[in-house]
């Protein structure tokens, strides 16, 4: 057995530690306009491929299951635009996923909400790869892009008041932001031991619904201007 202090292998024990990078990217997205924007910043890279599945859980993690099903990938990415709480994540700025939330995924009863897990139905929370969610955050602050990390709420229905907002918000303390699709693309990468990871555009703040207010447009650049750092992480 040869030392790992030997001179002469330093250079590879010193590339074994290297994080390796993943063989091939899949990035699902919601909508086309969304997965235009990724497609953009990616400039052409090669080892991603970019769908758009539909919006809502259901649909993210129908769409993920066939293009796994159809291709061999080593990480999953739910991108897109979302909204954001109010003093964790501005209009225009960009959220990376710590973990995704399912957030409405569950029960009321006389005590209040009960999520599936607490119900005993199922898994309603998925890390996400922690390592790259540090270098991701890192990479796009070090760009002049406005950035936080925290979970990201999947939800089935919108948030359109501040009761909701409230709620949810006292549900998952430290919430950055939400959408609708987040969830069900990690339940079909953790069907096949896929680590995966979220990246949100803000367009909106989580709260009393006001469409005067969405900057979808400022989101898209946004997301776009995340692609050149998001291949960086990965590959």
């Amino acid at each position: 057995m040869t030392s790992p202090l030997d001179p002469g292998h330093a250079g590879e024990e010193t590339h074994k530690e290297q994080e390796p990078a993943f063989p091939s990217v899949l990035i699902v997205t919601a909508v086309e306009a969304e997965a235009e924007a990724v497609r953009l910043g990616l400039g052409g890279a090669a080892g991603f491929t970019v769908i758009a599945a539909g919006a809502g859980p259901a649909a993210a993690a129908a769409g993920t299951a066939a293009a796994l099903a159809a291709g061999s990938y080593g990480c999953v990415v739910s991108a897109g635009i979302g909204g954001g709480f109010p003093g964790r994540a501005a209009v225009g700025s960009l959220v990376i996923a710590s973990e995704l939330i399912f957030a409405d995924l569950g029960a009321e009863t006389p005590e209040g909400f009960r999520s599936a897990a607490d119900l005993g139905f199922g898994r309603v929370t998925y890390p996400a790869d922690t390592g790259r969610v540090a270098k991701l955050a890192a990479g796009l602050a070090a760009a002049g892009l406005a950035v936080s990390t925290g979970p990201v709420l999947t939800v089935s229905t919108a948030t359109g008041s501040a009761e909701t907002a409230a709620a949810l918000a006292a549900r998952v303390p430290g919430a950055a932001a939400e959408a609708m699709e987040g969830c069900g693309v990690a339940a079909a990468a953790a069907a096949r031991n896929l680590p995966v990871l979220e990246i949100r555009a803000i367009s909106n703040p989580v709260g009393p619904r006001d469409r005067a207010a969405w900057r979808i447009g400022e989101a898209l650049e946004a997301l776009a201007a995340a692609g050149p750092i998001l291949s960086e992480v990965l590959k």
